[in-house]
């Protein structure tokens, strides 16, 4: 399989497995939209960590399919390729991206779709389409604007060039570096750190947040007060705030 689902300790592994770079084909998509898909529904998920492995986190699209597509293949395949994507962004649930090497195009947009990203000091980000004749076609123009403000997301998306991980952090693209070696651990443990805690409240925070930046700030400000008032019906709000009150912050436990 390109994509697997690995499951350990409440944390599931999107691990992207198709050497040598990760290319997004159609089938890898489709599995990527079904792995996105269980890991929503299965309760023993409780945060994700999308992972290329050591070497790559994915090079984008696979270029040779793609130029065998002409405009009637690509308007019938565009829609299932936004919902690959959107799946993984929609999971109700903490998500990261464990970034290493190239993550270009479709990696790149895969990345965007989590809702932070650690990167290695190797890591190399970019939205190169234009140097296709082409634009991002999986979210790109959308979730990278609404990420790094649309100036920035212009000049990457205009120019095609790919930014080193520092830079990516200066812009805001990625939200930590580290070593090359240590970067599937680290966003392991921030995906377990996560997973310990109170899920619905988690999915709630997700979704007023996601909503907020689609729509205008009444509605946001009302999803974030729907779902504030009725985390007040579920255990872990009860489980919270009886042990802040009897042993101190930051110490209840929720599993």
């Amino acid at each position: 399989m390109t994509v697997n689902l690995e499951v350990a300790d409440g944390v599931g592994t999107l691990r992207l497995d198709r050497p040598p770079m990760n290319a997004l084909d159609v089938a890898t998509q489709d599995r990527l939209k079904e792995l996105a898909e269980e890991a929503t529904r299965r309760d023993d998920v409780r945060a994700v960590v999308i992972y290329g492995g050591e070497k790559v986190f994915a090079a984008g699209a696979d270029i040779k399919e793609m130029q065998a597509m002409d405009h009637t293949a690509m308007v019938l395949r565009a829609r299932a390729l936004q919902d690959s994507f959107t799946a993984v962004a929609r999971i109700p649930k903490p998500v990261v991206a464990a970034v290493t090497g190239y993550a270009l195009g479709g990696g790149c947009e895969l990345a965007l779709c989590a809702d932070y990203r650690i990167a290695g000091e190797n890591a190399k980000l970019g939205q190169p389409e234009i140097l296709l004749g082409l634009i991002p076609g999986a979210g790109g123009t959308q979730r990278l604007a609404r990420l790094v403000g649309p100036s920035r997301a212009k000049d990457l998306i205009f120019t095609g060039r790919m930014v080193k991980a520092e830079e990516a952090l200066t812009l805001g693209l990625v939200d930590r570096v580290v070593a090359p070696d240590e970067v599937y651990a680290e966003a392991h443990a921030w995906a377990a750190k996560l997973a310990q805690g109170p899920a619905i409240a988690l999915r709630a925070a997700k979704e007023s947040v996601d909503t907020g930046l689609e729509t205008d700030i009444d509605t946001g400000l009302a999803v974030e007060r729907n779902w504030f008032a009725g985390l007040f019906a579920t255990e872990d709000r009860e489980r919270g705030m009886r042990s802040f009150v009897e042993e101190g912050p930051g110490k209840a436990k929720f599993l």
